[in-house]
């Protein structure tokens, strides 16, 4: 079984060194989005980036492998100025929401404001900080670059005269283009219009694949997809399908560009590493 596992690590590895030549072998991302009208500039915003210093990133990276951290993350930015552990406790128990605490406090991105009284009171070193959001979008594009070797760029801005050129995700695999859109809402607080907008820019760019990534272990049933099948019965006569691959992972039955609804339930690297594994085989 150890032999196994070791293979198994050393093809993982292999393939990482071999899309990593392959990606030295073709062009930039921003040369094959040139090639089709789209020209960056703006890209990876800093002014909300809640992440601490160099350093502590690497430990950093691996702390948002968890759902409850983010989703603590969330309430502390919610809350940044002034507060209290009782205050940001809700999606973890006390223990586990003081050892978060004092991991801030460590990496220097919270600190202790008052130990005087019977609750210790928090307050972020950095802000305001107005959402999770571009955290979030700068923790999936690390995914890209550390798990699969993907060149990946965030918060990409592009001058579109029609279709609003704000892309939360681009990635470069082999020579192909992958688009992102990362929510950080629950799926209460998603509306039509955002997933019109993601078709919009999905069928603007064309990219060879598109995920909508949702940082939720709800069910995606419920709201999401007839949202989206909504809105391809809007877009097309015998409008194609929504598929469910497994569990809370659905792809859209077409042809081009391949359309996928993904997240965070069980584990986001294996959710994408069976997407791009679905795209591939296609």
């Amino acid at each position: 079984m150890k032999y196994e596992l070791s293979e198994v690590d050393f093809l993982k590895s292999e393939i990482k060194r071999l899309r990593r030549s392959l990606s030295e072998l073709t062009p930039p991302l921003s040369s094959i989005l040139k090639r089709r009208g789209f020209r960056i500039y703006k890209k990876e915003p800093s002014d909300d980036l809640f992440i601490p210093k160099e350093r502590f990133v690497d430990g950093y990276y691996e702390m948002l492998k968890r759902y409850s951290f983010r989703l603590f993350l969330r309430d502390v930015i919610k809350h940044q100025l002034l507060f209290t552990p009782k205050q940001v406790t809700r999606y973890s128990t006390k223990e586990v929401t003081l050892q978060y605490l004092d991991y801030l406090v460590k990496v220097g991105l919270a600190a202790r404001v008052d130990e005087a009284t019977e609750n210790t009171f928090y307050g972020l070193t950095k802000g305001p900080v107005k959402s999770f959001g571009e955290t979030l979008e700068w923790f999936m594009a690390e995914i890209f670059r550390r798990e699969f070797s993907i060149e990946a760029i965030w918060g990409v801005k592009m001058k579109r005269p029609m279709v609003g050129g704000d892309y939360d995700l681009l990635g470069k695999i082999d020579g192909a283009i992958l688009y992102m859109e990362t929510k950080s809402s629950p799926p209460k607080q998603i509306y039509q219009n955002e997933i019109r907008a993601f078709f919009d820019r999905v069928y603007d760019l064309m990219p060879e694949i598109a995920m909508f990534f949702m940082d939720t272990e709800l069910r995606m049933k419920d709201k999401i997809v007839p949202m989206f099948e909504d809105e391809l019965r809007f877009r097309f006569t015998g409008p194609p399908e929504v598929k469910r691959m497994e569990k809370e992972l659905f792809e859209v039955d077409a042809e081009k560009p391949k359309i996928f609804i993904i997240n965070a339930k069980d584990s986001i690297i294996n959710n994408i590493e069976k997407v791009l594994a679905r795209y591939f085989r296609s």
